[in-house]
């Protein structure tokens, strides 16, 4: 549906950094490109121009988002209630859009151009209005045929084939299958129709091919084996153009990586794709071999007009012009507005119009590039940017109307009355007339302004620094009091669960589920080294959280694929997840500095017979009493060489069968013999929830390693020059009364604020350039490019004062069956001021039947186990669950009136795209 939005009603006064009342500014205040530095004369990134705001606001400038971003789209926006949209397309009258829908509750929706509004649900929910069998959605389609008789939905094991009716709504779903072959299902990506409507070219992104499939009666005609994972196609010259995501097939002596069953070339230490590809196929004579075009890296979109095939090189940064006469590369059109960075814009869709003005999405920069264009040999001319909403994925030019689908629209705002969860995921549609040049160029500011592109934001120390040492050095190379940085990466869990009982902060007590009782450790830290309020992590799930932090982006690959997540979910052992940029811990090393690694982004574990989560809590016991090592050693390990490099063996990854308390004893063993490393990067996952214990047990948990490994830092004769940084990967699990994107965070070092609130703007990607400018390691994209430093949350007077861990007030051993064989955990007495948490696993006799379903349902989400996948349960179910845990089972949902069994929750019928395959 459409949504009318409002200007979001705001606080009328705030808490500064200090105490102080400020009065709540709801417009930009400075809207300056750049700010000089007194110290340096340097100009840094303006990101920090939010000041106080807090996403969904409304500002001069936009609507802030969570990845540090203001939109204002040029032309009109319709607002889509229904989940992100993964593709779209316009009907060849164009008339209506049809667009593909992922976490949300249909798997396409039909809108009207005209009026902007949706037309038609289509789903596997029986809220829907036309029912089809999988709520599975491919990364590029939905397609209609020339004469708009008919369209085609790409999905897990091929095609729903719909009949358009006269008014634009489908009808008649019917199934075109396409055989998995062994475990690799076909994924399929674009499709194209022949110029006769008779038959429909598919790229089977899962199985390496295009197939020519008779559109009458779905049968599969011929096949044709091109690249690595397939996936956008056009038709130029009576000629089938497919770009290749993965590139070209392994040789012999490539070092290459997994994708799908696929080994695929790629660079030795990051893991990325080292080519990318476009196939040529001649459909009309099926035995001419197939030619292959070298294009950029990652091809996604392609697009064929005038004689010339258009190919996004999504990270390359780029756009190549295939000549369809004889299928050369005869120029490559960048795509990089902001001189300060070479990557992170992600070109993912092209159109071009009739009066020749060729227009490129760049996702990741909420923006269109606006060209003029000749001929395939005459280079195109830069004009500007046009703004857009949140991610756009398509574009297409119907008459003088531009018409752009974006996958995260206005951020996840859909309304909800109990609160925001990352899950409200909206996604919208622009139109508008294209404007004049003079219009385009003063719209590019704009989107800089936007973006925070600014200029020196990466600025480098030029030969030796005369500096002296600062907490956060404002060039890069300078001098850093820091020399130890240790990255704690916890797991999914907003703001207002966890602190939304500190009265100090901008806190809502009725949605916090772990407040002091359950996470004492996390509450005496925000006491003693800052509370944060307003900083937000940006992804929807795990599967984008850690890449936000790893890569600070979350690549297209990632995003484009949210539809069905068979390909992959976590991208650590997906070669097609990375950039070719590399990773923080890439970064790093070049940067001259060691690194260590305790499980994040990891992608193999195995445990030997016996280590049960009971025997693991028992043998964490022994090894904090005797110093002994574990009796049950975890081998663990990565996919990608350079952190395999760095991991310290027996770490955990994520793995709920496994405390963290243990997994802080075989880092406690590590830091006392060796030592840290310049960046220490950790996963303690426990607080997912989940596993053996009860939810508050399990934050109990992480609570209490959390506090411990603080406690032995700040003891040891490396806090002088540390910083420990606690911030969750995502923050999908809860409900926060500003945004579901607002999570916790925590700054620990001698050299951070001390004591106070901070109500500024800060997300993952500004903590993660923090660790860069303490570290000298250059940003790995735009988007750590444009980011702020915070600077503002540490001083040049450092206060050493150790951090003492907290006994846990919540037993870890709550809800664990049967209990360890070195007893149950008697925690500390609870505090009767706070918030009181479970201290029995006992359900109440009227609730037990409904619990008992819960226990069922739980069995079968791969929470635990070999198989364990973070996210796999549906999400709406999790959050419901670790509620009812938490609150005893006497408290219904925030926003609801009764404690629902699982197939009843609210949003249950909502396939987790996590689980799909």
């Amino acid at each position: 549906m459409q949504v009318t939005r409002q200007r979001r009603p705001h606080e009328t006064e705030r808490i500064s950094l200090f105490g102080r009342r400020v009065g709540r500014r709801t417009v930009l205040v400075t809207a300056g490109i750049s700010v000089a530095l007194a110290v340096t004369g340097t100009a840094v990134a303006q990101t920090y121009q939010f000041g106080t705001q807090q996403v969904g606001q409304v500002t001069a400038d936009g609507q802030v988002v969570s990845a540090d971003q203001y939109i204002a789209p040029y032309g009109n926006r319709s607002v889509i209630d229904d989940g992100k949209i993964m593709s779209s397309a316009v009907s060849p009258d164009g008339t209506h859009l049809a667009a593909s829908i992922a976490d949300g509750d249909a798997s396409l929706v039909v809108m009207d151009l005209k009026t902007g509004q949706v037309k038609q649900r289509v789903g596997s929910n029986a809220q829907d209005d036309l029912r089809i069998k999988s709520g599975t959605v491919g990364q590029e389609g939905p397609t209609y045929s020339p004469d708009g008789s008919q369209l085609w939905l790409g999905q897990s094991d091929g095609y729903t084939r719909f009949s358009v009716n006269q008014d634009g709504t489908l009808s008649s779903p019917t199934t075109v299958p396409i055989p998995a072959d062994g475990s690799r299902h076909a994924l399929v990506g674009a499709a194209v129709f022949s110029a006769d409507g008779s038959t429909v070219y598919a790229a089977v992104n899962g199985q390496n091919r295009v197939v020519a499939i008779d559109a009458a009666t779905g049968t599969v005609k011929q096949s044709w084996a091109v690249g690595n994972a397939p996936r956008g196609i056009a038709m130029a010259g009576g000629k089938l153009y497919v770009s290749n995501e993965g590139g070209r097939p392994a040789k012999d002596g490539d070092t290459t990586m997994n994708s799908y069953g696929t080994r695929v070339p790629s660079a030795p230490d990051t893991g990325a794709s080292t080519s990318g590809t476009v196939s040529v196929i001649d459909p009309a004579d099926p035995a001419a071999a197939v030619k292959s075009v070298d294009v950029g890296l990652h091809p996604t979109a392609v697009y064929a007009k005038r004689g010339a095939v258009f190919v996004t090189n999504t990270a390359d940064n780029s756009v190549s012009v295939i000549d369809a006469t004889d299928d050369k590369v005869v120029q490559t059109i960048a795509t990089q507005p902001w001189p300060e960075a070479r990557v992170g814009y992600e070109p993912d869709a092209v159109t071009l119009t009739d009066d020749g003005r060729l227009l490129v999405t760049l996702g990741r920069a909420d923006a269109v590039a606006v060209y003029r264009y000749t001929s395939p040999q005459q280079p195109a001319g830069y004009v500007g940017l046009l703004p857009t909403d949140y991610f756009p994925a398509e574009i297409a030019a119907v008459g003088k109307n531009v018409v752009v689908s974006h996958t995260r629209g206005i951020d996840a705002r859909r309304p909800d009355d109990a609160g925001h969860g990352t899950h409200d995921t909206t996604s919208s549609l622009t139109q508008f007339t294209l404007p004049d040049d003079r219009v385009i160029r003063s719209e590019t500011a704009k989107v800089f302004r936007q973006n925070g592109w600014t200029p020196g934001s990466v600025a480098s120390a030029r030969g030796r620094s005369r500096s002296e040492p600062v907490p956060v050095p404002a060039r890069l190379g300078d001098p850093s009091t820091i020399k130890h940085v240790f990255l704690l990466v916890k797991e999914n869990r907003t703001y207002d669960q966890v602190f939304g009982d500190l009265a100090q902060g901008d806190g809502d007590a009725s949605l916090t589920q772990f407040g002091e009782n359950v996470t004492p450790n996390q509450h005496a830290l925000a006491r003693q080294f800052g509370l944060y309020d307003n900083f937000y992590d940006i992804g929807t799930n795990s599967a984008e959280g850690h890449n936000w932090l790893m890569q600070a982006d979350n690549p297209e690959y990632t995003e484009s694929t949210a539809g069905e997540y068979a390909r992959s979910y976590d991208t650590e052992d997906d070669v097609l997840g990375h950039q070719k940029s590399g990773f923080i811990w890439t970064g790093a090393q070049a940067a001259g500095k060691s690194v260590k690694d305790f499980g994040e982004f990891q992608s193999s574990e195995s445990k030997p017979s016996g280590a049960t989560w009971q025997n693991l809590y028992c043998d964490a016991k022994n090894m904090d009493a005797t110093g002994q090592r574990t009796a049950y050693p975890i081998q663990t390990g990565s996919a990608i060489p350079s952190l395999n490099k760095v991991s310290v063996p027996g770490f955990p990854q994520f793995d709920l069968n496994v405390p963290d308390v243990y997994k802080y004893q075989i880092w406690k063993q590590d830091f006392e013999k060796n030592g840290p490393a310049n960046l220490n990067m950790f996963w303690f996952s426990n607080d997912h929830t989940g596993g053996p214990a009860n939810a508050a047990a399990e934050v109990a948990d992480n609570d209490l390693a959390v506090g411990r490994m603080v406690d032995r830092i700040t003891h040891s004769r490396y806090w002088k020059d540390s910083a420990i940084f606690v911030v969750e990967d995502d923050s999908q699990a809860g409900l926060d009364h500003v945004d579901g994107h607002r999570a916790p965070v925590q700054i620990i070092s001698p050299w951070a604020r001390h004591g106070g609130v901070d109500h500024h703007y800060y997300s993952q990607i500004t903590m993660i350039r923090t660790i860069e400018q303490i570290l000298g390691i250059h940003p790995m994209n735009q988007k750590d490019s444009a980011a702020t430093p915070m600077s503002g949350a540490f001083t040049r007077h450092a206060d050493d004062t150790p951090f003492t861990a907290v006994p846990n007030r919540t037993s870890l051993t709550l809800g664990v069956s049967p209990q360890p064989p070195c007893g149950a955990d008697s925690p500390a007495q609870q505090d009767t001021k706070a918030a009181p948490a479970p201290t029995s696993a006992k359900v109440p006799a009227a609730e037990q039947k409904v619990a008992a379903q819960w226990n069922t349902w739980k069995s079968h989400q791969r929470l635990t186990g070999p198989n364990a996948v973070p996210d796999y349960a549906n999400p709406a179910q999790m959050n419901h669950f670790t509620w009812y845990q938490t609150h005893n089972w006497t408290k219904p949902y925030p926003g609801e009136s009764r404690i629902y069994a699982p197939n009843d929750v609210p949003g249950a019928y909502i396939p987790s795209p996590e689980s799909d395959g």
